[in-house]
């Protein structure tokens, strides 16, 4: 996978594409990036990127011609048809399922603003997905680029170095995660649950199930109005509702 990065302010970026995962990842040559700063391709005397907008209004509009030119010179020079992403306040909600689906692309260009918005002509022409990281207003798209970079590079093969990990995260299962331990079994008096320690496989997977269930319907209940439970994860979900009770 390859991706660009447009923005006006690349150094913000560097630092977090050259650590950890995903600095590994790139070592294992999963994925690579450019950064691509487009006020490089304004064609204003003055290097602007942004004007007042037509009408009034507080603040100022990115224009479209610096970010067109940047965007088309990229796909002229991998001859792709990439997925061109929006960091937008007004986007599509991120997801789980959008990195999934972002994780089968080759090539995903990213376009991060400033300002008070884009040129509408960006969003109707140039870009295929519109993406928000959350109901909430950054200062930049370089913040959602990179939550949405690190979300799906994680999945690609082999970046993980357990195969395991991706599939068992929170919401990859629509479901929240498990509670995890690690040693010592006792810490300051605090135990390791005895199904962990016993060794039965089937009990564990069991207790698992159970804590998923029971953590999602706790603390995310609107993740259950859809979710296809079976009739297994349905007794358990009984048994979560009826320890409530009893508590209360």
């Amino acid at each position: 996978m390859h991706i660009d990065i447009v923005t006006l302010f690349p150094e913000m970026i560097e630092t977090v594409f050259n650590t950890s995962i995903l600095k590994k990842a790139q070592e294992k040559n999963k994925f690579s990036y450019q950064l691509v700063n487009f006020r490089e391709y304004t064609e204003n005397k003055h290097n602007k990127v942004d004007d007042y907008p037509y009408g009034g209004g507080a603040g100022m509009v990115l224009a479209p011609q610096p970010v067109f030119d940047a965007v088309e010179a990229i796909t002229n020079e991998k001859a792709t048809k990439p997925r061109v992403v929006l960091m937008c306040p007004q986007g599509e909600r991120y997801t789980q399922a959008k990195a999934e689906e972002f994780a089968q692309a080759d090539h995903l260009v990213i376009i991060c603003g400033h300002y008070e918005g884009y040129d509408e002509r960006i969003r109707e022409h140039l870009v295929t997905d519109e993406i928000s990281i959350g109901d909430y207003v950054l200062t930049g798209g370089e913040l959602g680029a990179m939550v949405v970079v690190d979300s799906v590079v994680r999945l690609l093969p082999d970046v993980l170095g357990n195969q395991e990990s991706a599939p068992q995260d929170s919401f990859s299962t629509g479901l929240l995660e498990h509670p995890h331990y690690t040693r010592p079994a006792d810490f300051r008096g605090m135990k390791v649950p005895e199904v962990l320690l016993s060794g039965d496989h089937g009990k564990i997977e069991t207790w698992r199930r159970k804590e998923s269930l029971k953590r999602t319907y706790e603390r995310r209940r609107d993740l259950l109005v859809d979710y296809p439970l079976t009739e297994v994860d349905k007794r358990l979900l009984n048994e979560i509702m009826d320890e409530e009770t009893s508590n209360n």
